[in-house]
């Protein structure tokens, strides 16, 4: 599958991976950044979401495949890969798949082991946003807080909005795809890969994804992690604290 993306800077190729109904745009501010400090910055859409192809199939060996096949395509090597929460899973899987393309990896508050679905009010909300004839924006988050009274988390949300015709808004996401292929988001990478090379795990002080229990199976995949918590973050935590996120990876890249 070719994954739209957008490029900026040049140097070495850094990839970075959004999280479950995100975007690349989501990474926008933070790929300028790191392109100021000699990155090719890449930020993908991944499969089914913002405005990369959608399919009726998804899980994590399909979506590592299709970062594979986009360094193929662009002949991208030694690559640093950097994803949040699914995007994380994919990074992972893709590092345990393809170890010779990537040098190092940065994982945002997510582990490889098993999450239980805990998505389905936000789908729900969705999906009830996108049957329903909203006509402007404003209209669409009045809508959406009956399903998402967390007004940074329905922003985010609201960011998939587009003009599908010049009186309806639709949303970017596959949602069919995604609700039923939601197990699959949650499933545990398998526990007999290992990466050997540079990892950063980074962890926001207030998110419960990676929790102290989980570091002991995270040092049998990757023997060269290390975790870096940072204070007053949830699991949003590049965007709750873009400043010290941006100082923690660039640390690790230089």
């Amino acid at each position: 599958m070719k994954l739209h993306s957008t490029t900026v800077g040049k140097g070495k190729p850094l990839l970075i991976l959004h999280g479950f109904l995100g975007m690349s745009d989501n990474w926008k501010t933070l790929g300028n950044s790191f392109a100021e400090e000699g990155f090719e910055v890449h930020l993908l859409d991944q499969r089914n979401h913002g405005k990369s192809p959608h399919s009726d199939d998804f899980n994590y060996n399909l979506l590592a495949e299709d970062i594979a096949l986009y360094c193929s395509e662009r002949k991208l090597e030694n690559i640093v890969l950097l994803g949040h929460s699914m995007g994380g899973k994919t990074a992972m899987l893709t590092a345990f798949l393809h170890p010779e393309l990537v040098e190092k990896l940065i994982v945002v508050d997510i582990a490889p082991k098993y999450y239980a679905p805990h998505h389905q009010e936000i789908l729900a909300g969705l999906t009830a946003l996108d049957e329903a004839t909203i006509t402007s924006r404003g209209d669409a988050e009045d809508f959406l807080a009956d399903f998402v009274p967390d007004k940074p988390t329905r922003l985010f949300l609201l960011k998939n909005l587009y003009w599908k015709t010049k009186e309806k808004l639709s949303l970017k996401l596959n949602l069919e795809s995604l609700k039923n292929n939601i197990e699959d988001l949650g499933a545990a990478l398998p526990v007999q890969y290992a990466y050997e090379k540079s990892t950063l795990f980074i962890k926001g002080g207030k998110s419960k994804y990676i929790k102290d229990e989980d570091w002991e199976e995270i040092k049998e995949q990757f023997s060269k992690a290390e975790l870096v918590t940072i204070p007053g973050a949830g699991h949003w935590v590049h965007a709750e604290k873009r400043k010290e996120f941006f100082n923690v990876v660039l640390g690790f890249l230089q």
